[in-house]
């Protein structure tokens, strides 16, 4: 396989500070489009990504890794890609699983150095009555690598939505969800959860009913700028921060600073046919960064580049510039947590950070 549309993005900037030990928690695969989660056919900027990387593969994202910055290792997150075409829901994401470990050990032995997909975010529908048989099936499928899982839980209209297939109003309180939820611990894997914006909440009472069970915020927590939310931004940051700081006060969760590339915030000056360099990035998401890293501490909060899902919004070499931008005044032991440790603490990643 060539480079594909990775070779049609050239950074422009060089990798500031390109010796520090990065570990991207969190990024997808993908061949042609994701069908599990991405159902709706909603006209909608979030459809750009997909023309933007139709594939998305080992290739794709290799390139990007070798633009500069010092990637040893990262997470892979399920999105619905590489489905069985046959069986139940649960049975046909083992597909995604299976595919990401392949295209792991052939990456072992790449001259660049690094880890990636060192760990694996699956799917598996905590909804459903196997959902413990389930989890363990998909641990099996993993192969040592994989470390929790994803059900995502946005929710609001189709024109807010676009091509992501809504959760049901209420997910993560839900009886269904939550049975499944408890299996989690037994077979020791985490939780990645992605909402909205106005349901940070739900997280939170998620995570104080079940204090045992790692949980990762997804994306800062999406803020909303898109659709029925354009020009709020401004108003709701209050509550979004509010939100952030009374989850923060949960011990057992961790936030992922990024997904504010991706056309749900809609921060002006973003778009595939436009790109800001790394400054302005750093300006535009610093409220959200800021916010969270004051709130969860570096400890508990890092550094994600969500490719090629915020290609939408940002190139790799900028992305991470960005995030180096907003750490400047940050002690060297703060730097390594954002950018390395916390990730390889809650993914349990046995990388050497130096």
């Amino acid at each position: 396989m060539g480079l594909g549309n990775a070779a049609r993005i050239m950074p422009r900037e060089d990798a500031i500070d390109p010796d520090l030990p990065i570990i991207d928690p969190h990024h997808h695969l993908w061949q042609d489009h994701p069908e599990s989660h991405y159902a709706a056919k909603a006209v909608h900027p979030f459809n750009d990504i997909f023309v933007q990387d139709p594939v998305y593969l080992r290739d794709e994202f290799v390139a990007d890794l070798r633009t500069g910055h010092n990637i040893i290792a990262t997470v892979y997150v399920e999105c619905g890609a590489f489905y069985h075409e046959h069986g139940s829901e649960n049975d046909r994401a083992l597909g995604e699983i299976e595919r990401v470990v392949e295209i792991a050990q052939v990456c072992a032995g790449d001259p660049w150095g690094g880890q990636p997909c060192a760990a694996i975010v699956g799917y598996v529908d905590l909804t459903s009555d196997d959902a413990a048989a389930a989890l363990a099936r998909a641990k099996a499928a993993g192969a040592g690598k994989l470390r929790g899982i994803r059900n995502i839980g946005p929710h609001d209209d189709e024109r807010v939505l676009g091509p992501v297939a809504p959760a049901p109003r209420g997910l993560y309180g839900s009886d269904a969800f939550r049975r499944g939820f408890a299996a989690l611990a037994e077979a020791d894997l985490s939780f990645d959860a992605w909402v909205f914006a106005p349901q940070i909440g739900e997280v939170t009472d998620l995570a104080r009913a079940f204090p045992h069970v790692p949980i990762m915020l997804d994306h800062v927590g999406t803020p909303l700028g898109i659709a029925r939310h354009r020009g709020t931004l401004a108003a709701t940051f209050p509550d979004w921060q509010r939100a952030i700081r009374e989850l923060a006060t949960c011990p057992n969760v961790y936030v992922k600073l990024g997904g504010l590339g991706m056309p749900f915030t809609m921060l002006d000056g973003l778009g595939p046919t436009q790109r800001v360099g790394s400054e302005t990035l750093a300006r535009l998401w610093q409220p959200y960064i800021e916010s969270c890293i004051e709130a969860f501490g570096p400890d508990r909060a890092l550094f994600e580049s969500n490719f090629p899902v915020d290609r939408w919004g940002a190139d790799y070499v900028e992305i991470w510039n960005a995030f180096k931008r907003l750490t400047r005044s940050a002690s060297a032991d703060e730097k390594s947590w954002l950018f390395a440790r916390s990730a390889a603490k809650f993914y349990r990643l046995d990388v050497p950070i130096t």
